[in-house]
């Protein structure tokens, strides 16, 4: 059974794995250019290739932040979501989802995914949120997502019978369309009527210099997926997407907050009938 917010049972933590420092991982190198401290020397020089390559892409990860918390907060206050899976989660950033969310739903109930080990070594900073919700940690991964939906953490913590929002932040990007959209697609057909799906992912529609980032990328090891507007759109057939539709990031509800930036990152969200 998955345990109260803010006290986690040691059961709940794998020993930590293999970190493989000598190379560059997604999670640090994001982490790293967002200002983090949880990278190493092999994530650091990769980060400077990539902001070299081209700078924008600490504009578009600072974008990517932003666009969730207003996510967060739109389905959360408008939507009335009280339910949040949440896919890819990375290095643990305050304000993480659940602290966004149980601002206006002390109640709420967020169940965090990730299968990278530098992830579950800061779960424990993920399982912290107001005591009238819940929070769990699944180690699993996207490629998998019987062994999501069927983990005793997701489905002690989640009710299939209400609305639950799907959250893939700066995910799919990481997987091959051949695999992404099916995997999306098998987690949404999971949900109950009235769910959501979030979603954000690169592109280069925006910034022909993109291409040389995801070079770079695929030399450091991190596959990045570049997609066009229209391909994005792909990913919420047959859903009703949310106004304005697939946007820019900084450009979908920005409020009095818009980022006048190059960004090379689509978003959007949208509900399921």
């Amino acid at each position: 059974m998955a345990h109260a917010a803010g006290r986690p049972s040691s059961d709940d933590f794998l020993p930590i794995a293999i970190l493989h420092t000598e190379q560059a991982h997604s999670a640090r190198l994001y982490d790293y250019i967002l200002g983090g401290k949880d990278n190493y020397t092999a994530d650091r020089v990769a980060a400077h290739k990539l902001l070299r390559a081209w700078p924008g892409v600490k504009d578009s990860m600072l974008a990517n932040r932003a666009f969730m918390h207003r996510v967060a907060t739109f389905l959360a206050q408008e939507a009335g979501i009280r339910q949040f899976l949440d896919i890819g989660t990375g290095i643990p950033i305050s304000p993480n989802l659940h602290e966004v969310v149980q601002r206006t739903a002390p109640d709420a109930r967020i169940v965090y995914v990730d299968n990278d080990p530098i992830v579950l070594t800061h779960a424990r900073a993920l399982l912290t949120g107001a005591p009238q919700g819940r929070t769990a940690y699944v180690e699993a991964d996207m490629r998998r997502p019987e062994t999501i939906l069927t983990a005793p953490a997701f489905t002690d913590t989640l009710d299939l019978s209400e609305p639950i929002a799907l959250t893939v932040i700066a995910m799919v990007h990481l997987i091959a369309d051949e695999d992404a959209f099916p995997l999306v697609d098998r987690l949404v057909q999971a949900l109950p009527s009235g769910s959501y799906l979030a979603l954000s992912t690169s592109t280069a529609d925006t910034a022909p210099e993109m291409h040389e980032v995801a070079r770079l990328s695929r030399e450091e090891g991190i596959d990045l997926q570049l997609r066009s507007k229209e391909k994005v759109e792909e990913f919420f057939q047959g859903m009703e997407l949310v106004e304005p539709g697939v946007q820019l990031i900084n450009r979908w509800r920005p409020g009095t907050e818009v980022v006048e930036a190059d960004i090379a990152m689509y978003g959007g969200v949208a509900r399921k009938p």
